[in-house]
């Protein structure tokens, strides 16, 4: 028979608001923090330039991609993603490079007992992308979401193109479950978008972090 699953939780998350521990890679310090309102100009700056580099993979939007990543469309999206942090329907956090903005992740749809999961996603300026930013990133935000937030299960879906994304899932231990046919309006079209998952089980006794430490992928920072 079909289950009837709980919607998202409604009270205030257990991991947010929270700033997250810090790795360093070939580029230089990668920190995870909660998304500011000061953030609006340099994250309206590297969206507006970054167009081509991200506009594949993000979601088809009414409006024109400058028009909707213009500064003066920041305060309301942080409204509203603070908002729905609060309400623990989504951990929205801005990943920062030697403290400076230069992308987000976010954990999304939030569920909580019986099923414990959510999905991530993230993107990243150009100008700092393939030097293992986003890798230490999501590597630290799955721990988070297994350890203080208390999650079980956390998904990534992922264009069949998107070769830069799935080297990330792939370094990560992402298992891949199968393909969504049609799965998305994305870049004015419906794409097929492979499933990636981790679970707790998946990790055991280690930790995404421990494993990039133990390859030589990071340092503590």
């Amino acid at each position: 028979m079909a289950h009837a699953y709980p919607a998202p939780i409604t009270g205030r998350h257990p991991g947010w608001p929270a700033a997250l521990g810090a790795l360093r890679v070939t580029a230089g310090v990668v920190a995870l923090r909660p998304v500011r309102l000061r953030d609006g100009g340099t994250w309206s700056a590297i969206r507006i330039r970054d167009e081509r580099h991200l506009a594949p993979w993000e979601p088809t939007m009414p409006g024109g991609w400058a028009q909707r990543h213009a500064v003066s469309e920041w305060p309301a999206r942080w409204l509203q993603l603070r908002g729905a942090g609060r309400r623990g329907a989504v951990l929205p956090f801005a990943i920062t490079l030697d403290g400076r903005f230069v992308g987000q992740v976010m954990v999304g749809n939030v569920v909580r007992e019986p099923l414990l999961s959510a999905y991530v996603g993230y993107w990243i300026d150009s100008a700092v992308a393939g030097q293992g930013v986003t890798t230490a990133a999501v590597a630290l935000v799955v721990d988070h979401c297994f350890g203080r937030v208390g999650l079980h299960r956390l998904e990534a879906t992922v264009r069949p193109e998107n070769v830069a994304s799935l080297r990330v899932l792939a370094k990560l231990g992402f298992r891949k479950e199968g393909l969504f046919k049609r799965y998305l309006d994305v870049d004015g079209a419906w794409r097929d978008h492979y499933c990636f998952a981790v679970t707790v089980e998946d990790l055991g006794s280690s930790t995404l972090v421990g494993r990039l430490l133990a390859d030589g992928r990071a340092e503590r920072a």
